[in-house]
């Protein structure tokens, strides 16, 4: 596989640990998650020629045609396109990420009283597998008849590589309730955090902040020199990774168009 920017990588190198599958096109990558069909960004294409994000046309014409019976639109672009009315035109918005790193070890702040960290058990995967349904049916974001399953893959694919030694996910817990979670893989020496998630009532103490240290000191105890984490550059999240040391190492852009939800 070629060189690609550091965000890519990490997401390649953890969908391959859970069985996808990549084919390398000249100008773009597919990917394919044949066991999780509904994972969106599972099954996408990601443009590695820069000088072709204005072709919206094209781009959409070869998603349909590597993906026919998608719903869904999914193609990341390594740069923010100039025509952005030419995927607009398409019903696809455009989301600028931003990949942040660093090499220095990101410590823990001081856990909140009252709150207890622990690696996940084999009892907790159900309630973030709740939580995650929960929140979905909160917001209506996603179309809940195919939300659920495709949670239900997501998590079984992570609990796997928890389980196999590649990956750890750690929860902060207010007496038996799970109120926040994150997880961390290690991809060679770098460790990917994922899934970054606090709930409503639980958020601006420190939790998340807590939670990257902990991750980061169990990763740095097998092997990882690197840390990478990506967030929607609108997101106030960034801040808070900041803070914990990271820097922006680079943006990618997601083009994507949800489906819409069944009646």
């Amino acid at each position: 596989m070629r060189d690609l920017p550091l965000g890519w990588a990490t997401d390649l190198a953890i969908l391959k640990l859970t069985g996808s599958k990549v084919e390398d096109r000249d100008d773009h990558l597919v990917v394919r998650t044949p066991d999780n069909p509904d994972y969106h960004w599972g099954n996408c294409l990601l443009v590695t020629d820069a000088s072709r994000v204005d072709d919206a046309d094209a781009w959409v014409t070869r998603f349909e045609a590597a993906f026919p019976d998608a719903r869904w639109f999914a193609v990341g672009l390594p740069v923010m396109p100039a025509e952005v009315d030419a995927w607009a035109r398409h019903g696809i918005e455009l989301e600028q990420l931003d990949v942040l790193a660093t090499s220095t070890i990101p410590h823990a702040a001081p856990l909140a009283e009252g709150y207890v960290v622990r690696a996940l058990h084999d009892e907790d995967w159900s309630a973030v597998i709740e939580r995650d349904i929960a929140e979905n049916i909160r917001t209506g974001e996603y179309d809940p008849v195919t939300h659920a399953p495709f949670v239900r893959a997501r998590i079984a694919a992570q609990r796997r590589l928890c389980e196999e030694g590649a990956a750890q996910w750690f929860g902060a817990f207010w007496g038996d309730d799970l109120v926040a979670d994150l997880g961390i893989v290690r991809c060679g020496s770098i460790g990917r955090y994922q899934a970054v998630g606090t709930d409503a009532g639980h958020r601006r103490r420190g939790l998340a902040s807590h939670l990257l240290g902990v991750a980061a000191a169990w990763s740095a105890d097998h092997g990882c020199s690197t840390w990478v984490i990506v967030t929607e550059s609108t997101n106030d999240a960034g801040r808070v990774y900041r803070r914990a040391g990271f820097v922006l190492d680079q943006a990618e852009v997601n083009a994507y168009r949800r489906p819409r939800l069944t009646t």
